[in-house]
């Protein structure tokens, strides 16, 4: 089923010329709980699309799969799908994956991670990067131009976040888009564990926004060799790309970035 991304509306304008009705596309938000194996793991505030991606990316960086392969996705709930509203998928391992902890309370389209305990539980099971070529650093401060054509909805409403995945010629493999950051990036993450392309240490991935704590990550545990962000890093982010030898670009404008990792 194709769910709407969009809602119609009249809103006012509101300048220099005074108030008036315009026509207007609202970016849609709704919640989607995800399950493991039928125990409710999470809920999240999403943009419908690519629901079974963002599952499937979530379970993988947040570490719940335990090396478990994905057998199934599906639409799930007390009754049929569309009596949720397509708002509930299960994830299936086949019981294969640890007993899945139910993670409390719910998650806003702007928000992950959270709690110290949270942090060191996902850094902790992460292994370094094994080593990798170098990448051209102007092939990477060319991401955001080239993934802004792709960027529809951002060009329909102007509250999309959007990620996505390129290879070393500057190939761009995959894009989604989405109200909060943390989910483009799990779409994304969920189309290349579904497609048996992760580890993905010969790929980039390229975010809108901040590169926080929480998009280096999740690239970590995709086994991306390289983030590259349009706006800056943090003090925690940056740290954690260190530690993974992950190559970290923030600031990207087309010809200039800051390079937070490696640093000689």
């Amino acid at each position: 089923m194709v769910r709407s991304r969009t809602q119609s509306l009249i809103s006012q304008r509101v300048d220099q010329s005074g108030i008036r009705r315009i026509p207007d596309n609202l970016l849609v938000e709704e919640p989607m709980v995800i399950q493991l194996d039928g125990t409710q793991i999470s809920s999240t505030m999403r943009t419908p699309g690519n629901d079974f991606e963002l599952a499937a990316g979530f379970c993988l960086t947040e570490g719940v799969l335990g090396g478990a392969a994905v057998t199934g996705i599906r639409y799930c709930g007390t009754s049929a799908p569309v009596d949720s509203d397509f708002n509930v998928v299960t994830v299936e391992t086949g019981g294969k994956a640890p007993e899945p902890t139910p993670r409390l309370g719910s998650i806003s389209s702007s928000c992950g991670i959270c709690g110290v305990e949270a942090i060191g539980e996902l850094t902790e099971r992460l292994r370094v990067l094994p080593p990798y070529e170098p990448w051209d650093i102007g092939m990477l401060q060319s991401l955001p131009e080239r993934a802004a054509p792709h960027q529809k909805l951002f060009e329909t409403t102007g509250a999309s976040h959007a990620a996505a995945s390129f290879d070393r010629a500057g190939n761009m493999l995959s894009i989604r888009e989405d109200i909060g950051r943390h989910n483009a990036v799990d779409k994304v993450i969920g189309r290349h564990l579904l497609d048996g392309e992760l580890p993905a240490l010969d790929l980039a991935l390229f975010v809108t926004g901040r590169a926080s704590f929480e998009m280096v990550q999740k690239a970590w545990a995709a086994g991306f060799s390289a983030l590259v962000a349009v706006s800056g890093g943090s003090s925690l982010s940056v740290a954690t790309a260190r530690r993974a030898r992950l190559t970290m670009l923030g600031f990207a404008r087309g010809d200039s970035s800051t390079l937070y990792s490696p640093v000689d």
